[in-house]
Order: C-alpha cells, then structure tokens, then sequence
C-alpha cells in the first residue's frame, strides 16, 4: 500500500445476513445454495424464497445447504484495501471456513491489504447488526484495526433468538431427529431458542401457540440482557408475527431502533413459514 493513499473499504458478508445492499459502503453478499432432490436455489438477487418454501413444504426427501466457495468469497473482495467478512455461523456451515481460506491467499497476494472474518456463531439478523456496525465504524473514518478492537466485543453483545413453527428442513439436513420435528408444529406447538455461545441452535421451551411464543421470546431476550438496544426481526411469511413482536417490545422502549425484514432463501430454509428471527444488542 502506498504511503499516503486512502484505503478502500468494503464489507461482504454470506447471504445468511439477508442483506443485498449497502447504501453508503460498499458491499457484497456471497450467496449460499439450498438443495432439494433436483432443485436448486442460490440465494442470490434472484432467489425466490417464496417459491423455495412452497417447494419446500411438498418435498418429503433430503436437503441441503451449501456455503460459498473460497473462490467466491475471493472474487467478493474486489480491489479493497481493508475488507470485512461476515459469515454465518461456524457451527452449521462452512462459509467462515472458506472466508478465512480467501483471506489469507488474498492478503498473501495482495502485502498490505487487510481482511478480518466475524465468524458470527449465528445468522439472519445478527449479522445483519454486525453489518450494520461495520458500515457505522467506516462511516465514522476509524482504521482497520480500530475497526477490529471494536467489532469483535460488539459481536459479543449482540444475540439472536428464534421462535420455529416446524423443524422439518433441521431435519431433513440432519440437524435435529425426525421424532424431535415431528413434535413441532402439531397442536400449534412452536419451538423458541436461541443461537448458542457455540453456534448452534439451542432450544429453550416449546410452547402452544403464537402469543404464548411471543412472550417467552421476550422474556429470553432480557434473560440474556436486553435493555433496550437496536432490534432487526427477520420472518419468513409471518408479517403479524413480526409485527406483533415489534409492538410488544416498543411497549417496553418506546424509543426503540427496530425493523422488519423478510428472509431470504437460506434463512427462509431454516426457519419455515412462520418462523421469526429476532437479533437485538445487549
């Protein structure tokens, strides 16, 4: 890097962030691809995850995910100086993993250059947060490394928490026993949880209905620490959900930054119809 020139920055991130664009940073989103018998659907611009679910939801045999290729990620970086990566957790994908590879041929190709990973240890609207943050932390004219000493305790306090109305494509990745989905979704069993310290889906309770759901997502959210701090909700076809969550927890901080959004195609997969994903800042 040339003594004096002004560093480049941008920010990629794995399509599990269900973020497209950026309106002030440059961005990438890296798309992962679900699988099903002899459909494929890339969760890029162009991904439809309307169709996947409805798909999805008829399909009775095996599916799965695949990450990025580290090629992908490489070609994601552009010609930035200074790069960050936000990946999906490490504990259901290999993304973080192929991230980590491109960065290192990248910095090994390019001396000077700079690229950090967040392995996230979640998804969906946690990394968004992160996203968010980072672009927050360039804005602002922090350095690389600033941005780094800044990133990582933020991750810390951030969390994700989820309420599930089926685990049917858990189990068809193998993620979770067959005997354990068949008990959600029937009677109106919904299952809450939340992403682990480990990166891995962890569930809390299982209750009967979308009310008795929204109360112990907010009742786990403070649990883990929330007083009030930023909130993204993520859904996949559950705007009332969505909607009912939002107005429950602007009844406890009226002066809340909080918004919707619709999943993608990867989060879609995971969380089902109906399923809402909540990430908030501690």
């Amino acid at each position: 890097m040339q003594k004096g020139k002004l560093m480049t920055f941008k920010i990629t991130a794995d399509s599990s962030s269900d973020v497209l664009t950026l309106s002030s940073v440059p961005f990438t989103s890296v798309p992962l691809t679900i699988r099903a018998g002899e459909r494929e659907f890339v969760d890029d611009e162009n991904g439809d995850a309307e169709e996947m679910t409805r798909y999805m939801l008829s399909y009775k045999g095996k599916s799965s995910t695949a990450c990025p290729s580290s090629q992908a990620w490489l070609e994601s970086f552009g010609d930035a100086d200074c790069v960050f990566c936000v990946t999906l957790t490490s504990g259901l994908s290999g993304s973080c993993n192929a991230a980590r590879l491109a960065a290192q041929e990248y910095m090994e190709a390019h001396p000077g250059r700079r690229v950090h990973v967040v392995d996230t240890l979640s998804a969906g609207p946690e990394l968004r947060l992160v996203v968010e943050k980072l672009e927050e932390l360039i804005l602002a004219g922090r350095s690389f490394d600033e941005i780094v000493a800044e990133i990582e305790p933020y991750h810390q306090r951030s969390k994700l928490v989820f309420a599930l109305q089926s685990l049917h494509n858990f189990a068809a990745n193998g993620r979770v026993s067959k005997l354990v989905a068949a008990a959600v979704g029937t009677l109106g069993i919904r299952v809450v949880g939340r992403a682990s310290d480990e990166g891995t889906l962890e569930p809390l309770a299982k209750v009967r209905g979308d009310r008795k759901a929204l109360q112990e997502m907010v009742k786990i959210m403070k649990n883990l620490g929330w007083k009030g701090g930023r909130v993204r909700i993520a859904h996949n076809e559950n705007p009332e959900g969505a909607s009912a969550l939002k107005a429950a927890l602007c009844a406890i901080h009226e002066k809340l930054d909080i918004a919707i959004d619709r999943t993608r195609c990867l989060c879609s997969y995971y969380a089902e119809r109906g399923g809402l994903l909540i990430g908030f800042e501690c």
